[in-house]
């Protein structure tokens, strides 16, 4: 981590590139901030949830009489008591037109699809009061054969909605040659066969929780003319659509706050049951009411991420270099087809092929219904698949060719001088140099002389092997020209809008419609304001998280808020200074072409004559004496619609130790070079960066949700879901290189996943490198110690390959 500087010495430095302590911090870490939960309102109910025990079952009864009676309780309800009052949950990235989405009710009638699926809600005046009651409804349940093996499920030997008559929900399927940006996968593979390398490999990607620090809570005031909501949320903007979309409220009935979020991770972009339950039960009962889940529901039915079967074949000539790849999934969406969840897996099927010069390419994706709870977006939705998948099977390669991975991987990569380059998925990599980031990275880690380490202890038979992980990645952030997603189907577009005021006083106030939830947007924000207008980063003041404050937005994922967001404050901090110059001009008697800024000063060209923007501001408030026609007004707003997606990229390398003799591993160093763009601030970089790669680990080592054969999910606390702390990781040491942006007025590139996406194939390519030696080409992860001992003493490879062989998926939905 570089040193803060809070007060340098030359307040005339540019604030991009600045390190600055976030704003937000001071009241995040006291305290002095307003959660959801802390949020109370005069006469205000309290939710609990009933929720089945059970994965699949019919409701045949629900005897509420029980709570009713209890102390303090107000309602109880069923689904069937809300009817149409509840609304209904929507998808809003149908992949394909075809696709099976079943009905999704906050409250269920009738049958439930997965264990921790409301079934009833009890109203009382204390949220204890609530929970105790809901222990007393009665509801009695058939129970129904759950789907719960993702590849029974894609067999459909057990139908997780009967009604659907299948669990397949969609197929997606992109072929290079079909779209014209590269060969014939088929024709590729089969002549490696005959004279050149083909690597197949199927690898599992667990399913995972988001495991935010704040659980998810709600507040609805239905009081006055307006309908006011406060979530735990990524999406304050698409949660007021959705809700008005499907409830009947009016949007400018609805006003949605977001205000100080404790994390997301993609596990907060989603619209869930419980505000749809609360938002109708303050509506029914006039009163506002609050829903805060405990941290064992959150884990349960909060929507969970990745849960994939992957299945790749990768063809290569004698000399390494790469001729075509191809890729078949299978997707767990569980029970219900989520907001953006079918579209997860397609994000990454332009990311599988990552920096390397593939000729030809085919994806297919069918995404299954099972009875398990829904998964959607987790920290890179779907980019980290594919870049697992990639990495892994490039040291495969590296292997059979019995070469080392980094230079099996140049010898395929985009070389710089390259750049722009269109993809073998049909996208354009604006820049980047592969060669830079990976050169700074081995210099870092000492490659070469950890290598040389590694030959030793395999000659001298040591038990504790070292094993040398390598991730060389880039993905597709910046989410997304609107274009390109109206295209794939999405619901929405990919702009993002910002407006910036001049105040009388000449401080300045930043409205965005990206909305923070942990990544220091207040901070990055007043630094781009600051020094385009050159006032004190200290005299910037940013709002968001409120639709009536910030009205326009399209919310925060997908590393888009600098690129996207922060490229709208731009366009917008342009026209305050287009306006400003007029007004300049007037107030110094000069011609608006004579004018130069800089320093937050207006001059005229060659003289000393100037005059400030902070007087300006004044001047235009005051309107005393204003050009003709010229509005008193500096305040200027800007909606940017991005013409691409942004590449950020890097070189991750780990070294880890492997005890042979009891599988126990132990991570002896990491580091990483990215290569981002500008920085904006390099300690909120590091911030995130450090975050992305605990993440990231933690998928290779620790995390995984787990379910037992009737459904229930047994890792659904901390205590069977094992998050790492502190304790458990090392001191990384991260640096970046920098190929700016072209596609962006500040070069900026996305940072929030990288971490994520780069250090999961890292850690497990270094733990399988450690024992490759012994015979172990995979070890499923977690890479637990019992896993690694498995795998080591002949006891199948790690879990990795032991289940049956994934059915193949082609384009017509059949089987092969």
């Amino acid at each position: 981590m570089t040193a803060v500087q809070d007060a340098p010495a030359d307040e005339t430095r540019s604030e991009i590139g600045r390190d600055r302590r976030r704003k937000e911090d001071q009241r995040l870490i006291t305290g002095r901030t307003r959660w959801t939960d802390n949020i109370a309102l005069p006469g205000m109910l309290h939710l609990a949830m009933v929720r089945s025990p059970f994965a699949h079952a019919t409701i045949t009864s629900i005897d509420t009489s029980a709570a009713k009676a209890a102390t303090n309780v107000v309602d109880v309800v069923t689904g069937e008591d809300l009817g149409d009052a509840q609304g209904v949950l929507i998808n809003a990235w149908p992949i394909t037109p075809d696709q099976k989405t079943p009905t999704h009710l906050p409250v269920a009638t009738g049958r439930v699809a997965f264990a921790g699926e409301i079934v009833a809600v009890v109203v009382a005046r204390s949220a204890a009061e609530a929970r105790d009651a809901a222990e007393l409804v009665d509801v009695e349940y058939d129970e129904l054969p759950a789907a719960l093996d993702l590849k029974e499920a894609a067999d459909d030997g057990v139908l997780a909605h009967p009604d659907l008559g299948t669990n397949k929900s969609a197929l997606w399927v992109f072929d290079s040659g079909e779209a014209g940006t590269g060969g014939d996968v088929e024709a590729a593979i089969a002549a490696a066969r005959t004279d050149g390398i083909v690597i197949e490999r199927e690898y599992r990607q667990q399913r995972l929780i988001p495991a935010f620090m704040e659980p998810r809570s709600t507040v609805v005031d239905p009081t006055g003319e307006q309908l006011t909501v406060w979530s735990a949320t990524q999406i304050p903007h698409i949660l007021r659509f959705a809700l008005a979309a499907t409830t009947g409220i009016p949007e400018s009935k609805l006003r949605v706050i977001a205000p100080d979020v404790g994390g997301g991770f993609g596990g907060k972009l989603q619209t869930t049951p419980e505000e749809w339950i609360t938002v109708a039960m303050a509506r029914r009962l006039g009163k506002p009411v609050k829903y805060t889940e405990t941290r064992s529901e959150s884990l349960m039915s909060a929507h969970h991420g990745r849960d994939q079967w992957q299945r790749l074949t990768l063809a290569a000539d004698r000399q390494g270099n790469v001729k075509a790849l191809k890729v078949d999934l299978l997707a767990d969406l569980g029970a219900y087809v989520s907001l953006v969840g079918g579209g997860v897996p397609v994000l990454g099927a332009f990311m599988f092929n990552a920096i390397y010069k593939f000729p030809a390419y085919r994806f297919a994706v069918q995404t299954v219904l099972t009875n398990k709870t829904w998964t959607d977006a987790y920290r890179g939705a779907g980019r980290p698949e594919a870049t697992f998948a990639i990495e892994r099977l490039m040291d495969e390669l590296a292997a059979e060719l019995g070469e080392d991975p980094l230079a099996v991987r140049e010898r395929n990569w985009i070389k710089h001088e390259e750049f722009p380059f269109t993809t073998v998925a049909g996208l354009e990599y604006d820049s980047g140099n592969y060669e830079a980031a990976t050169a700074r990275a081995k210099e870092m880690f000492g490659y070469d002389e950890l290598r040389a380490e590694q030959r030793r202890r395999r000659e001298s038979g040591d038990p504790v092997q070292l094993g040398i992980g390598v991730s060389t990645f880039t993905e597709m952030c910046g989410l997304a020209p609107s274009r390109v997603l109206g295209s794939l189907d999405y619901g929405a577009g990919g702009w993002e809008h910002a407006s910036v005021r001049m105040l009388a006083t000449g401080k300045v106030e930043v409205v965005t419609g990206a909305s923070a939830h942990g990544q220091g947007h207040e901070t990055a924000f007043s630094q781009i304001v600051a020094d385009r207008l050159g006032v004190p980063f200290e005299d910037v003041e940013v709002l968001h998280g409120d639709t009536q404050v910030a009205p326009k937005g399209l919310d925060t994922y997908g590393s888009r808020s600098l690129v996207v967001g922060g490229e709208a404050l731009v366009k917008a901090t342009d026209k305050v200074l287009e306006k400003a110059k007029v007004v300049a001009a007037h107030m110094l008697e000069a011609s608006a072409d004579d004018l130069e800024f800089g320093g937050g000063r207006f001059t005229v060209r060659g003289t000393d004559q100037g005059v400030a923007i902070q007087e300006i501001a004044t001047a235009v408030f005051a309107a005393h004496d204003l050009p003709d026609g010229m509005e008193p007004s500096l305040d200027s707003d800007a909606t940017y619609d991005p013409v691409n997606f942004n590449y950020p990229h890097g070189t991750h390398l780990c070294a880890m130790e492997v005890d042979t003799e009891t599988g126990a591993l132990k991570m002896r160093k990491y580091v990483c070079c990215d290569d981002i763009g500008n920085v904006i601030n390099p300690l909120i970089v590091s911030g995130q960066v450090h975050g992305g790669l605990v993440q990231g680990i933690a998928q290779a080592l620790w995390e995984e949700a787990v379910y037992d054969d009737s459904g229930t999910l047994v890792s659904g606390s901390f205590v069977d879901y094992l998050l790492p702390t502190a304790a458990d990781t090392i001191s990384f040491e991260v640096d970046h290189t920098t190929t700016p942006s072209l596609t962006n007025t500040l070069g900026t590139k996305g940072v929030g996943e990288a971490g994520t996406i780069a250090s999961t194939p890292a850690v497990v390519n270094a733990v399988v490198d450690a024992v490759r030696h012994l015979g172990v080409d995979d070890i499923r992860m977690p890479c637990t110690p019992e896993r690694v001992w498995r795998a080591i003493n002949g006891a199948g490879d790690g879990g990795a390959t032991t289940e049956d062989a994934m059915p193949h998926f082609d384009p017509e939905g059949g089987q092969a």
